[in-house]
């Protein structure tokens, strides 16, 4: 059975030690999206010396959407 504590109250979490957004440097993302790109056309090259069809094809779709992310598109 559970025993209620008359008189305490439950105890608080410490406040958050992180920086705010407000003063972290605030970015887009689209240096991300074109590090992502270059990084998934360069893995389905791989791909394609190795002859994996499958892998190529499965690179360049995530290439493709980080392309349409730099290019605005999503």
């Amino acid at each position: 059975m559970n025993q209620i504590r008359k008189g305490r109250r439950p105890q608080r979490r410490p406040p958050n030690s992180r920086t705010s957004p407000t003063n972290q440097q605030r970015s887009n993302g689209s240096g991300n999206a074109k590090r992502n790109y270059e990084r998934y056309v360069e893995l389905a090259r791989e791909a394609t010396v190795r002859g994996d069809d499958v892998e190529m094809q499965n690179c360049y779709q995530y290439a493709e959407h980080y392309f349409r992310t730099m290019n605005g598109g999503e």
